[in-house]
């Protein structure tokens, strides 16, 4: 359907796809991998672009978009609902990112894609051999061994209404150790040196493909979504019909798994982003149009 709307709007606009496609994102490397996608595939298809990659954070890459300054970048359900639409938090994936969808749609006139196949979210992450004497694998089973778990955390993490506290009360996790506060950075080196027996990561964070750490299920859906997906000006898909058949390309087609990986070459590997990114792309096959 979208292709033969983006058709009819071309024939009566006479797109001359002079203009290059201005690609957004935020300031940290997830972030500027999923602009360079976007911005590799458009290029493979004969699109100029114009990279604005690294931008700022959400409001920034958001008024840009609004002011017409972006044609596109990649935005999280769950930081639209509450950070933009000041929506409260909720729980269910489904029911938030159409809600974000539908208010984006007809209070912002902005589109949203199908989610891009992660949901960058916080995760509950342990040692795969310290999970498996415990028999755990959800973050309900943590509830047994509460006398014993060693938990840790980024400050913000221990502070948030979708953090720890919330996290316990949805858990009856009530740890006989308070949960050790420390710097984001560090917070899988405790880990892995045995200071902790389990931390609030991200579930897309690059070192628990590097240490092979294990996340545990989020059994009773506490962790709000943070399902990526493109948001994008209608008419920037009137001016280049291409980066429809992108937008369809790059629905369902990352998961965490993968993102993990390229988060990891870029940020404990140190690979540029634009080398990383051309060899993904070439692995999936999708460079050609």
């Amino acid at each position: 359907m979208r292709a033969v709307v983006v058709g009819l709007v071309c024939l009566v606009a006479s797109c001359s796809g002079n203009d290059p496609l201005v690609i957004g994102s935020k300031n940290f490397s997830e972030q500027v991998l999923l602009g360079e996608i976007v911005a590799q595939l458009l290029e493979a298809r004969g699109v100029p672009v114009d990279r604005r990659l690294n931008l700022g954070g959400t409001f920034i890459c958001h008024q840009a978009l609004l002011a017409g300054d972006l044609d596109i970048y990649v935005e999280y359900s769950g930081t639209a609902l509450t950070a933009i639409l000041k929506r409260p938090v909720e729980h269910d994936p489904r029911e938030v990112f159409e809600t974000v969808r539908q208010s984006y749609r007809t209070e912002l006139g902005l589109e949203w894609s199908d989610p891009l196949g992660f949901n960058n979210t916080f995760a509950m992450v342990m040692k795969p051999e310290r999970a498996s004497q415990l028999g755990v694998t959800r973050i309900s089973d943590l509830a047994a061994h509460r006398d014993s778990i060693r938990p840790g955390a980024g400050h913000e993490f221990l502070e948030r209404e979708d953090g720890f506290r919330g996290l316990v009360e949805a858990y009856g996790l009530d740890f006989a150790s308070e949960p050790r506060g420390m710097e984001l950075g560090l917070i899988y080196q405790a880990l892995v040196s045995d200071q902790v027996d389990v931390i609030a990561g991200s579930s897309t964070d690059g070192l628990i493909e590097k240490f092979g750490l294990v996340v545990l299920e989020d059994d009773l859906a506490f962790f709000p979504p943070y399902d990526a997906a493109a948001v994008y000006r209608p008419d920037a898909v009137a001016r280049e019909p291409a980066l429809a058949s992108v937008i369809d390309l790059l629905e369902g087609g990352i998961d965490e798994a993968a993102m993990r990986r390229l988060n990891r070459l870029v940020d404990d590997e140190g690979r540029a982003v634009d080398e990383v990114i051309s060899e993904f792309l070439t692995e999936r096959g999708w460079l050609e149009p």
